[in-house]
């Protein structure tokens, strides 16, 4: 009787292996895999169960018909949207978002595919179908909803300075007579335009750029987002400050292409789930360890002042 019992134990538990192996293996319930998405393992989204198919004829189930989703992000931003030289992967706190979205419409974070989305090209990006979404660092407003729609808020950053270690500039007052680098097209460019008159503008593709205009003497300042600004000091500590403080709120939402209310309801979905989960907390100190963790963001990018 005894032994009889050892055997049936023996063959439920080969059985339970059996699963486990089957639920860890590389494919998942649409059939892709992380080596077919061109994608690294996510550093904390774990798989789980796909959502259910979207009507036939909308974004959303176009997009889960091709088995991947298509996401614009930076390359340029440390902590954000980074391309990791080391590791030829991006990385950052949007590249994890786009991953928690891939993972409720797939039941797998890695059945993504990243392009690289600069300031200028975020929005044409969407409107002509180059992706899905964008994921990029893109300050939600009034102008910009007229030709996009725009997630709920999944961060709020604010405007400021990066300067050399040397520099006399203080903050926004300082700016008279300087040149101040910043990306095409961007919501930086037109903030510092109206807040700094008495500044000469530079404009450059990526901030990458104005950085490196900025370190060998043609600019004395680069602005954009605060938490841009610090990825960069963080890269060059020992010739680079950020300095004056927030002079804007900038609300970071998702853009899609107007029309793809199911895509978007997904998405807001998403953010939902993750803000309440404590899900977004853990991304934040993942990529932003210098700081403290901040209240989840308001649903409603209007709501940031």
């Amino acid at each position: 009787m005894y032994r009889r019992f050892l055997m049936a134990l023996t063959l439920t538990l080969a059985l339970i292996l059996s699963a486990c192996g089957q639920s860890t293996g590389q494919t998942d319930s649409t059939g892709s895999s992380p080596a077919a998405s061109g994608a690294p393992a996510a550093s904390g989204a774990a798989g789980g169960k796909a959502m259910e198919k979207a009507a036939e004829g909308t974004a959303l189930r176009a997009i889960q018909d091709r088995g991947k989703l298509i996401v614009g992000v930076k390359y340029d931003q440390p902590g954000f949207g980074f391309l990791n030289p080391t590791t030829n992967q991006v990385e950052g706190f949007d590249v994890e978002i786009a991953r928690e979205i891939a993972k409720r419409i797939f039941g797998d974070p890695n059945a993504i595919e990243f392009k690289e989305s600069i300031s200028k090209n975020r929005i044409p990006y969407l409107n002509d179908g180059t992706v899905d979404m964008v994921v990029a660092t893109m300050t939600a407003n009034e102008e910009r909803a007229q030709q996009i729609d725009f997630s709920d808020t999944y961060y709020v950053a604010g405007q400021s300075l990066l300067v050399k270690k040397d520099s006399d500039i203080q903050g926004i007052d300082s700016l008279k007579g300087k040149t101040v680098a910043t990306a095409k097209g961007s919501t930086s460019e037109k903030n510092i335009t109206a807040k700094a008159p008495e500044a000469k503008i530079d404009l450059y593709d990526t901030y990458a750029d104005g950085v490196q205009a900025l370190l060998s003497g043609r600019a004395d300042a680069v602005t954009t987002d605060d938490i841009i600004l610090y990825g960069f000091q963080t890269q060059n500590p020992d010739q680079l400050k950020v300095v004056g403080g927030q002079f804007t709120k900038e609300p970071y939402a998702i853009g899609v292409k107007k029309g793809n209310a199911e895509l978007l309801e997904a998405i807001n979905a998403t953010l939902r789930d993750i803000k309440q989960s404590g899900r977004w907390a853990e991304i934040y100190k993942q990529f932003i360890p210098e700081q403290n963790v901040p209240d989840v963001p308001p649903q409603d990018w209007r709501e940031v002042k």
